[in-house]
């Protein structure tokens, strides 16, 4: 049972990891539409689509009756309140190999939406849709929070139904390591968002954002980024902020209940009627960890959040980039923003959706900053010297960012350059 503090501090510690059985955990997102009618796939759709896996290997999750998801070995593909649908990959040992897995998949999805008339849509933010255009599905949590999200925070819904990222999950070997790690994850989210950029079309006009799906996350209900996150962070701060934080919903029998008056602690004490004041779980403390929406959180690992979804070919660059320095060169990234001011930190998360690469931090721009960074990542590639069957190491997955940093040009800024030009939804389609 999760009764105290330190029980949620122990739960921390039992992710702690020897740096040699150190994991890389990719989700990503994705858009399907009908071909025929230009529309988000609707429940029958996804239906279909899933049942088409199968041939694949994958095997049905069943809610109450109805499949809400596929399972094969570790990985996982979910369905998110909209039918988008999400890769959750297995715990793999470099980006070669989880590189290798979204290629099996993208190969596996290809073979069915192409049977299906089925287009995918690989940006961070609906670039067709209204609001109210958007099927749902009966997956029961997303019926509570399609009613209470937007009660604290005015774009939940476009959160929930129009957004898609691309997730890193990733391991620290100790209390102060996952410090250390979440300080520097927390501290170039603004550079993470100009440079994975890749959602400036909303409802088929320019939206004047280059990360639209950003400027919704900044307004999300249990969302944003916390000032504590910038603090001396270590576990038990972190469960003091878990135990205060509000509860979305609670699992009690295989149904879902509203959370909304409670917090955590309310939950730990024994205070919630609707339960029969019973305490929580382990299993309660992660359900109520995966609803805490920050850029970053903490489970029994770190999750990095802070990316739009892009297509296949850049799709392995963001986890590089990132193991580059938290893997490979921890030490030297955080040297260079131990000192940064956690306000003009702040300033710059809320200004990068809109102005990208020029955007200021510390009197320079996000761009000086995601090369500097690029180049601390290559080098920590290099450190770890993982190795494919070419005898290349991962640094090849960085050369879309290269490109990007050297054309001063995003997914964003190509997305708008080539939707300007014609207008055509089918540039937005992966091909």
């Amino acid at each position: 049972m999760i009764i105290s503090k330190e029980n949620i501090i122990e739960y921390f510690k039992s992710g702690i990891k020897d740096k040699k059985v150190f994991k890389i955990g990719i989700e990503h997102e994705k858009f399907l539409f009908d071909g025929k009618e230009n529309k988000r796939i609707s429940y029958s759709k996804v239906q279909e689509m899933f049942s088409a896996l199968n041939e694949f290997g994958w095997r049905p999750i069943q809610e109450k009756g109805n499949v809400i998801g596929l399972n094969k070995g570790e990985k996982n593909i979910s369905l998110e309140p909209g039918n988008q649908i999400e890769l959750s990959g297995e715990k793999l040992n470099n980006i070669h190999e989880a590189c290798s897995e979204s290629h099996d998949y993208l190969f596996e999805l290809r073979q069915v939406t192409k049977k299906l008339n089925i287009n995918i849509v690989s940006t961070g933010f609906d670039p067709i849709s209204k609001l109210n255009e958007i099927p749902n599905n009966p997956k029961e949590r997303y019926k509570l929070m399609t009613r209470d999200m937007p009660l604290n925070g005015e774009l939940s819904l476009d959160m929930m139904y129009r957004t898609c990222g691309t997730q890193l999950n990733i391991d620290y070997s100790s209390e102060n390591d996952f410090f250390k790690k979440f300080k520097i994850i927390n501290s170039i989210v603004p550079i993470s968002i100009a440079l994975f950029a890749n959602s400036s079309i909303v409802e088929k006009k320019k939206s004047n954002y280059l990360s639209y799906r950003s400027k919704v996350w900044q307004n999300t209900s249990r969302g944003g980024l916390p000032k504590l996150f910038f603090e001396n962070l270590n576990f038990e701060k972190y469960a003091e902020f878990v135990m205060n934080f509000p509860i979305l919903f609670l699992l009690d029998k295989d149904n879902y209940i509203s959370g909304n008056k409670y917090i955590f602690k309310d939950f730990m004490n024994g205070k919630i009627n609707e339960i029969g004041n019973r305490q929580p779980s382990e299993s309660d403390l992660s359900l109520h960890l995966s609803t805490i929406f920050t850029e970053n959180r903490l489970k029994k690992y770190i999750e990095l959040r802070s990316m739009d979804t892009c297509g296949w070919d850049c799709l392995c660059a963001g986890p590089a980039f990132f193991i580059g320095l938290l893997y490979g060169n921890l030490d030297e990234v955080y040297n260079l923003i131990s000192s940064w001011d956690k306000d003009k930190i702040i300033n710059a998360y809320l200004d990068a959706p809109q102005k990208g690469f020029n955007t200021q931090l510390m009197g320079k721009d996000l761009l000086y900053w995601a090369s500097t960074l690029l180049e601390i990542s290559k080098k920590g590639l290099d450190n770890r010297d993982v190795v494919n069957k070419s005898g290349k190491n991962e640094n090849l997955f960085l050369y879309h960012l290269q490109k990007v940093i050297d054309n001063k040009m995003t997914n964003a800024d190509h997305m708008i350059s080539k939707f300007s030009k014609n207008e055509d939804l089918k540039d937005l389609y992966d091909k």
